[in-house]
């Protein structure tokens, strides 16, 4: 047996042991992508040209006369693997231009790979049984085999992949990834050359060279495919060097298979000078001088791996807590998922916190989350679930050292929170005790200038009425005084409203009031009837609450009541509708006024209860902020909804607690 049918079996069984590796590494994997999947295609396709040449050569080797049928199958899984290697190959590069953004036009796209798989397939129908028929086929070159179209559909297919290849080269992201690629191109170009001058017959090539070129070939894809363990193991190259557990025990799988062929290969070439079971045991018991440094070697690089987890892990912990200085719990969780993602090269990172108990006693619950359970790790904080993180790496499960470190995570991100939350709630009472000084400044000025404006009001109020009672004044005149007098009137409403706001709310006088809300509701619906009726405005009560004495003062209520009807007059259309309704529920009182007016814009809807804040032309914007502020005062509490984008309205609810029976 000649060198050269050596390196043949030799390169027949490396090429079939790497193609099974990468199946099982990306069956393993799992990835979710037309990627990988055309990559598994690919590399079975491979898998059925070497492996049906290494069983057509082992029976040359082992058979005088190999079986026909042991020949026709190997002649088939070799024509099939060849007939869909040309499509497959520029399918993988497509797929991967599309993943980095390279690929434009997927229609057209669809085209090219609907040529080539239509080639593929009509090549294998119409010259696989063919070949069967004949009884021959070319196990050196087999393309010869499979006639020019296959030839010219392989050179053009191999041209095109290195085009690919130099533009990936160009937009590299790193300079590993440049050199693969660009060792991708002379691959192609050299298999397109080794192409032109096998199959298509350019040169004239003696049996020997032709043998010798072919074999090369046959060993080049075998480099490609070996780098491309290293670059996944040491640069996580396409996402998968995240599996390390896969890669280290396919990894050690295929060598104890190769191992294991060494054995029974040594075993029948020394078999002359030694019985094999005698050498396949001497072979077999070498295995155990290497099992102690096998050890140390491994027990090196999982400590490495672990401190070099750990280091990520404290990294990023650092930056998370400087985030959480900042206060803002949102910005937080974002910016937790976003350097998580990055840092472990996950697909998805989502962080999900536990619904807030008032009671401390109580355990707090996290909303459901369907995806699988092993993807989720638990943040506890004193036996309670505080949050949920939820992290889904790009294939089917997370390596140990990785699992490791985002369970490490998830016990240092419970102190970030927490000194987030406490952060955020004590920037937001400084905010809150910032505004309250502004509005007890502002209720000051208020106050004073409404003292000092009142009582010359009240005079001249009282002059001009003393005016016009006067028989003496013309008309003329009395029409112009009844506008000032109309005037007066409308800045002494708004005086009272400052005196309202400025008005300081003393919570502990608020303790034994009552009043009837229904009662109070009657008389301030009564006093403003007339003004409705004035509008063209329909003003509707509903006060048939059986028991509606609630704990707050009846000028609270009157205050309430009296600012909400006459923001729905205002609002109201003319021929419009104003509802008032009382209703209990919930050992509460809820006072709704409701208008079918324009409704509240979007845009002002977080600002409506802001003192001095008002869409109106002569309005002081306080009417809000007094209703507020008076509900707050007695325990209640303001809400509204507004049907702006559905149908016209507003409707305006203030909730007080009914008043407990002794």
């Amino acid at each position: 047996m000649g060198s050269l049918l050596y390196l043949r079996l030799i390169g027949y069984t490396a090429g079939t042991l790497l193609q099974l590796f990468w199946m099982v590494v990306i069956l393993g994997y799992r990835r979710q992508r037309n990627f990988e999947r055309v990559f598994f295609f690919l590399c079975l396709a491979l898998f059925f040209f070497y492996g049906g040449s290494l069983l057509a050569l082992n029976s040359q080797i082992y058979y005088p006369q190999p079986p026909e049928a042991l020949a026709d199958f190997a002649t088939a899984v070799i024509s099939v693997g060849l007939c869909l290697l040309p499509a497959l190959l520029l399918h993988l590069h497509l797929e991967y231009a599309q993943t980095r953004g390279l690929l434009r036009y997927r229609e057209w796209k669809r085209a090219v790979l609907l040529v080539f798989y239509a080639l593929g397939v009509h090549l294998a129908f119409h010259r696989v049984p063919l070949l069967l028929e004949q009884g021959h086929f070319d196990y050196v070159v087999p393309g010869r085999s499979l006639g020019p179209g296959f030839a010219m559909t392989l050179a053009v297919s191999l041209a095109w992949c290195a085009g690919w290849e130099k533009r990936f080269a160009n937009n590299a992201p790193d300079r590993p990834q440049r050199l693969y690629h660009w060792l991708l191109f002379s691959f192609f170009v050299a298999s397109f050359l080794a192409v032109a001058g096998l199959h298509m017959e350019m040169l004239a090539l003696r049996a020997p060279t032709t043998e010798t070129l072919a074999m090369i070939f046959v060993l080049l894809p075998i480099l490609p495919f070996t780098v491309l363990i290293y670059l996944v193991q040491r640069h996580n190259f396409l996402q998968i060097g995240r599996q390390k557990n896969l890669v280290f025990a396919v990894s050690v799988t295929f060598l104890a298979l190769l191992y294991l062929s060494l054995v029974r290969r040594l075993s029948e070439w020394l078999a002359p000078v030694l019985p094999p079971e005698a050498s396949a045991s001497v072979l077999l018991f070498l295995l155990v001088l290497i099992i102690e440094p096998l050890q140390r070697f491994l027990g090196r690089r999982l400590q490495e791996t672990a401190q070099r987890e750990m280091n990520r892990v404290q990294a990023l912990s650092s930056q998370i807590r400087q985030e959480a200085r900042q206060g803002q719990m949102t910005k937080l969780l974002e910016f937790i998922e976003r350097h998580t993602k990055e840092e472990f090269e996950l697909a998805s990172v989502k962080l999900t916190l536990a619904e807030q108990d008032e009671t401390p006693t109580k355990t707090q619950t996290v909303p459901p989350i369907e995806p699988d359970t092993a993807n989720q790790f638990e943040l506890r904080e004193g036996g309670r679930v505080i949050a949920i993180l939820l992290a889904e790496p790009h294939g089917a499960a997370f390596s140990g050292e990785t699992r490791a470190a985002l369970e490490f995570l998830c016990e240092q991100l419970p102190g970030a929170l927490d000194l987030c939350r406490l952060i955020e709630e004590k920037l937001a009472l400084e905010r809150e005790l910032a505004q309250r000084e502004r509005l007890a400044l502002v209720g000051q000025t208020a106050a004073s200038i409404s003292h000092n404006l009142k009582n010359p009001l009240g005079s001249i109020k009282t002059i001009l009425q003393v005016q016009l009672e006067n028989p003496e004044m013309p008309e003329s005149m009395k029409g112009e005084t009844k506008m000032v007098l109309d005037e007066i009137a409308r800045l002494s409403a708004t005086l009272n409203q400052l005196l309202q706001f400025s008005r300081p709310a003393v919570r502990g006088s608020s303790e034994n009031a009552s009043c009837d809300a229904a009662r109070v509701v009657e008389e301030v619906t009564a006093l403003l009837r007339h003004e409705a009726e004035r509008r063209g405005i329909a003003l509707s009560t509903n006060t048939t609450a059986a028991a509606s004495m609630v704990a707050a003062s009846a000028e609270a209520v009157n205050d309430i009541v009296s600012n909400l009807l006459v923001n729905a007059l205002e609002a109201a259309p003319r021929n419009g509708h104003v509802w008032v309704t009382l209703q209990n529920a919930n050992d509460a009182c809820e006072i709704r006024v409701a208008d079918d007016g324009p409704g509240i814009p979007e845009a002002v809807r977080s600002k409506i209860v802001q003192p001095f804040f008002t869409t109106k032309a002569r309005g002081t914007g306080l009417g809000l902020a007094i209703v507020a502020r008076r509900a707050a005062e007695f325990g209640g509490k303001l809400d509204w909804d507004s049907r702006a984008e559905t149908e016209a309205g507003a409707i305006f609810a203030v909730t007080l607690p009914l008043q407990k029976s002794n």
